[in-house]
């Protein structure tokens, strides 16, 4: 399938590649959970549904885009980036503030995914991180509507931030296509002639 080669000031949204058809996918998932979160939007003022709506967008866009090998990639060459997507992403508390929803719940899963992702980055070249981080991710999406105060639009926005944080961004996806891809190359290699 063919591949769009992405504009530098998106590499780190969508690596330097990626298939039309993930463009089309990751499009949709960023709208999505905005219509799902619809009701919660209609409740405060436009400029806050407006930058509650990119901050929803953009975590149901990620839950998808760092599935793909584009930015799997991308990241996977940047370890140092890896820890600063962890560190930036408070979307979750600030969707809560501009949609006037439950702080608690909020900083209970941005806390929890925080970890979970942290965790699950240090595993980077562990041959169970993929395991690992589903397990993580589990008990996240478990935890979720036990929380006091959760509403559906909160509920339904940290369940796609612990999805693309802790287990589509954190698991490096390609590892094992890598190691594979490098093990090929070393046995391709042409033998030294005996001195």
């Amino acid at each position: 399938m063919s591949s769009v080669r992405i504009p530098s000031a998106l590499h780190e949204v969508l690596g330097e590649r990626q298939s039309r058809l993930g463009l089309v996918l990751i499009a949709a998932a960023a709208v999505v959970p905005v219509l799902a979160v619809a009701p919660a939007l209609a409740d405060v003022p436009v400029w806050r549904a407006v930058l509650a709506a990119l901050l929803v967008a953009d975590i149901g866009a990620g839950a998808i885009a760092n599935l793909t090998r584009g930015t799997t990639d991308f990241y996977a060459a940047r370890p140092r980036l890896r820890w600063v997507f962890i560190a930036v992403h408070v979307h979750l508390p600030l969707v809560a503030l501009l949609l006037d929803l439950a702080l608690t719940p909020a900083l209970v899963a941005w806390a929890a995914t925080t970890v979970a992702a942290t965790v699950i980055n240090l595993l980077v070249r562990h041959p169970e991180q993929r395991i690992v981080a589903g397990l993580l991710l589990a008990v996240i999406l478990c935890g979720l509507p036990l929380l006091p105060d959760q509403s559906p639009a909160l509920l339904i926005v940290s369940a796609l931030f612990a999805t693309k944080v802790a287990y589509a961004f954190a698991v490096d996806h390609r590892a094992e296509a890598r190691d594979h891809d490098t093990r090929e190359a070393g046995s391709s290699a042409p033998a030294e002639a005996p001195a």
